[in-house]
């Protein structure tokens, strides 16, 4: 007997959800320069999505609280969700069949394994990482983020780097504390920059304000780590005020 396997979703690959889509995406991110994040929305209604494996690690938001029925073990369950409820579906974990008739806004986020593991690893020290799978659960900070993130892109397009990058570093963030298998504790960091490299950063930032910067290129002026570099910019700000 022939055992159907789960359909492999691909971040990267927007253009293969078509099959399930009966309605398309209305945001995509361009999958260059996303430096492993992804992010979609659409509205979709009267929609049944089979079982999937994602290649990313993937964050769904709802726009508003639903009813679902899911495949778990081979039997359909009901399922009420609240308009503050998110998924969290980790990368290569199996994903059960979902199906729902009311219409319904999604929100997609998707993370590349090695981002996690790259801030995982500054933050702590881990180059393992496990997220554990949250079919429902609930999550106003996420919530909050995508929302946020949903409003710059309409108004602005993903051309502001700096502000998508800063909210992609806190989702990650979050992710770990919240989410992983292991109890990360995130490095606090005080003291802020030396002046010298505040300074530099400072007057590249005031002479590229005409250009979309990037996290990484002023953590690379202040020759830190992108993860790094919001808090310890705050702590300086700080300490000149």
């Amino acid at each position: 007997m022939q055992i159907d396997q789960p359909f492999r979703i691909n971040a990267a690959q927007p253009d293969k959800l078509k099959q399930f889509l009966p309605k398309p995406l209305i945001i995509s991110s361009p999958v260059a320069g996303c430096n492993g994040f992804y992010f979609a929305y659409h509205r979709q209604s009267n929609y049944q999505l089979p079982e999937t494996s994602p290649f990313q690690h993937i964050i769904t938001i709802y726009s508003r609280e639903f009813e679902a029925k899911l495949k778990i073990n081979g039997h359909w369950q009901s399922k009420s969700y609240a308009a503050t409820d998110v998924g969290v579906f980790p990368a290569d974990q199996i994903s059960p069949a979902v199906q729902f008739e009311q219409e319904l806004g999604f929100i997609h986020f998707g993370l590349e394994p090695a981002m996690i593991t790259r801030i995982a690893y500054e933050s702590v020290n881990a180059d393992a990482v496990e997220i554990v799978q949250q079919l429902q659960t609930h999550d106003p900070l996420i919530q909050q983020i995508g929302l946020t993130l949903k409003q710059e892109i309409e108004t602005s397009g993903f051309d502001n780097s700096l502000y998508m990058e800063s909210a992609v570093n806190l989702l990650a963030v979050h992710l770990l504390k919240r989410y992983s298998t292991q109890q990360f504790i995130i490095r606090e960091y005080t003291g802020g920059l030396p002046k010298h490299k505040l300074k530099e950063a400072i007057a590249y930032i005031n002479d590229n304000l005409d250009q979309n910067l990037s996290l990484a290129e002023i953590a690379a002026i202040a020759q830190i780590s992108p993860r790094k570099s919001p808090p310890l910019a705050t702590s300086s700000l700080k300490k000149r005020a």
